[in-house]
């Protein structure tokens, strides 16, 4: 029954990936926006779903899977941003490559600890 739930949680994170991406066809056409945006807010959102929804409300481990796994699992894209980070060395925008990888790393670590933060400042 838990793959029903991934299932659902992945159908619903893809189809909000790819909204985004939608979003923000036009500005990607030079930089990776879209999967900047997601990656981004999918390191906030899984720590503000495990520190403020999951441990507040007791989640049963098939919701920690669906939301963990399923939805933000399918929302973020890390071969995306590995495709874009060489997309962009290759046509010759190192510089721009290397801090597409530095601010997703970075930035990723900084939303996910505000996310854990806030998150932790709801459950209490």
């Amino acid at each position: 029954m838990i793959y029903f739930y991934v299932g659902i949680g992945g159908m619903i994170g893809a189809s909000l990936r790819f909204l985004i991406g939608e979003w923000l066809k036009n500005p990607d056409q030079w930089f990776p926006y879209s999967t900047l945006t997601v990656n981004l807010t999918g390191s906030f959102i899984l720590a503000w779903f495990t520190m403020g929804i999951v441990e507040k409300f007791s989640l049963s481990q098939k919701w920690k899977t669906a939301l963990g796994t399923g939805l933000v699992g399918s929302y973020t894209t890390f071969s995306t941003l590995s495709m874009d980070s060489i997309s962009l060395y290759e046509r010759g925008d190192v510089i721009l490559s290397l801090l597409y990888i530095a601010i997703s790393i970075f930035g990723g670590l900084a939303f996910s600890m505000l996310g854990f933060t806030l998150g932790k400042r709801r459950a209490s």
